[in-house]
């Protein structure tokens, strides 16, 4: 008790000074980083909110039959094992129910989405992130296909009117509706609530799927591993195409690339278990593996991928202390933990805390996540041993189907997947600002036939499922409002753009707007606004889950699962199956930073 009240005094004073100063003008990284953990203290205990009740349970009577993930994600907190449930949990909230509920139409229609698509988020010139590589754009997507997803209902579509002279093959432009959650009634007294699809852990659903029938879809039945082709790729779905794995929507080269590889890490992490535990069958290899995988996926994205991204000197100390805690990895290697501090030792092994609210991905997560600018709409794959180009396809011809055939187009004529993968480490993403989101996306037939401005559809999501406007969102997130267009953004022109499609008012900007508009902090690749729901539930993913907290100890990994994840990083991965990327990936201070050339 005593304990905790320090622990609620401490976060408290260490945010005062960010009433002043914004937290990333504070002097080093260490003082910045301990007002980022304020600023998380005060976001855990006033910005989660429950769209549901969950029935409390007495434990199984046997817990050891739940010791390893189940597909669906129940069963994580033996307390309540709907929680965080596939297809059955509503997604949860970041700001308060009352700021939840979608505007009635006309306003929500206001601006017209196809109006902020056109005007501000065509990108007219490839603004590219030259601190990253095109890595860094395939990643996020690749871990976002694990955390949620929606489904769509083609009943009483959004209709957009369109004036006379725009172009697109509909008048009205239809979007499909979010399906709301079908027990979701008004009486209940909250807004529209929706399923997530994927279980809402970080449990490697991308790669494993969200159901017990995907799964043994995708397992070989032998030594734990899952399928793989003898040329090394994954297997094709005939009718599409597209690889077949947990959760292939929304396929592109870059997915392709990705779930190969953790398809193959998948594959060694059995090896050595099957070295180190001679007797052990196939199913308990299989689950064991799945755990030590999602484990390393998890510290690749919060040790590698977001300080890479985020690139301030208090998130390098900031996403290391979440890991491994201020004692570092050496000690906490060494030595073990110091009590169930997160400061000190980190979340990682620490005491499972759901803080105020039922563990849930939220609508207010999925809304920062959009971050389509990542991708361009044209690639360049080179040559690993002389960079020069063997193709250069467009965004259109490395999609869904196409990005198969395009490797094997490659591969007939000479490239490995090695090239792709240096092509990838060499290229750049685009900057998650305005007017850099790929045109490709705002005319795209989707896999089922369907024509899309996603843009147009990106700012509709919002609105539908009541992510407040931006100002209000930045006030909910304790952020000072904004209070003209020139403080919104420091470049002029982007200032008389917004006020325009706005209508010279604010407050209504959309969230996604304002926060793709306003300055970022220095070394960041998303806004500061984003920032806060990141700092929030970056680390409940982690904190909420047993299989990281209470559970993350080598009677439930073993000891070999334990040392394979304190071991490993994204480079030891990329250079476990493709050694000969070695070099390259080496010669970068982060996987996820550009790589050396050949040519250099």
């Amino acid at each position: 008790m005593i304990g905790s009240l320090i622990e609620k005094l401490f976060y408290w004073v260490v945010r005062l000074p960010t009433k002043i100063v914004p937290w990333h003008r504070l002097p080093v990284g260490f003082i910045s980083g301990l007002a980022v953990g304020g600023i998380r203290y005060v976001l855990r205990e006033q910005n989660l909110f429950d769209t549901e009740e969950l029935t409390h349970a007495d434990p199984p009577p046997n817990p050891d039959d739940h010791s390893a993930r189940a597909a669906d994600g129940s069963f994580n907190d033996l307390s309540y094992p709907l929680m965080g449930q596939a297809r059955t949990r509503r997604f949860a909230r970041n700001v308060p129910i009352q700021y939840a509920y979608p505007e009635d139409e006309p306003a929500i229609m206001q601006p017209s989405p196809r109006t902020v698509s056109l005007e501000l988020l065509t990108r007219h010139d490839f603004i590219p992130v030259r601190s990253l590589n095109l890595l860094a754009a395939a990643w996020i997507q690749f871990q976002v296909h694990d955390w949620f997803n929606h489904t769509r209902t083609d009943d009483n579509p959004w209709e957009l009117k369109l004036p006379d002279d725009d172009p697109w093959h509909q008048h009205p432009m239809r979007i499909e509706r979010t399906a709301m959650d079908p027990d979701w009634s008004p009486d209940e007294g909250i807004p529209p609530a929706y399923i997530n699809t994927s279980a809402h852990w970080w449990a490697g659903s991308q790669i494993y799927g969200s159901t017990d029938e995907r799964l043994n879809q995708l397992r070989s039945w032998e030594d734990g591993k899952l399928i793989v082709g003898q040329d090394g790729l994954l297997p094709v779905d005939p009718e599409t195409g597209v690889d077949i794995t947990g959760f292939n929507e929304n396929w592109w080269i870059g997915l392709s690339l990705l779930h190969t590889l953790f398809t193959h890490e998948h594959n060694a992490i059995c090896d050595g278990l099957r070295s180190e535990y001679r007797d052990w069958n196939d199913e308990r290899i299989f689950q064991h593996a799945r755990l030590i995988n999602a484990a390393v996926m998890a510290k690749i994205h919060t040790i590698e991928w977001t300080p890479g991204i985020l690139a301030h000197p208090a998130l390098q100390i900031g996403m290391s202390t979440n890991w491994w805690g201020l004692m570092g990895k050496q000690f906490r290697t060494r030595i073990g933990r110091i009590g169930n501090s997160e400061i000190l030792s980190g979340i990682m092994g620490s005491r499972t805390d759901h803080h105020s609210g039922i563990y849930a991905m939220t609508e207010e997560f999925v809304s920062v996540y959009r971050m389509h600018q990542l991708v361009p709409d044209e690639f360049s794959f080179r040559s690993r041993a002389n960079d020069e180009v063997v193709q250069q396809p467009t965004l259109s011809d490395v999609v869904f189907g196409n990005a198969r055939r395009r490797l094997n187009e490659m591969f007939e004529q000479g490239t490995t997947i090695e090239d792709v993968f240096y092509s990838f480490g060499t290229s750049h993403p685009g900057a998650i600002v305005l007017h850099n989101f790929p045109k490709t996306l705002q005319e795209f037939r989707r896999q089922d036939g369907e024509l899309i401005d996603l843009a147009a559809i990106d700012v509709m999501r919002d609105r539908e499922r009541g992510v407040p406007r931006y100002n209000t969102f930045r006030e909910l997130m304790h952020m000072p409002r904004v209070k003209s267009f020139e403080k919104l953004t420091n470049n002029p022109e982007w200032a008389e753009e917004i006020r325009s499609v706005y209508d010279n008012d604010i407050d209504r900007v959309d969230a996604m707007v304002g926060m793709f508009a306003e300055p970022f902090p220095k070394g960041f690749g998303f806004s500061d606004t984003a920032f806060r729901i990141f700092v929030l539930m970056a680390s409940r993913r982690l904190k909420s889950d047993r299989f990281f907290t209470s559970g993350y100890t080598p009677e439930v990994y073993t000891p070999f699962g334990m040392k394979w994840i304190n071991d490993n990083t994204m480079s030891d991965v990329l250079i476990r199956h493709y050694p000969s990327l070695e070099r390259f990936v080496r010669s970068a201070k982060n996987p996820f930073a550009p790589w050396r050339k050949a040519n250099m």
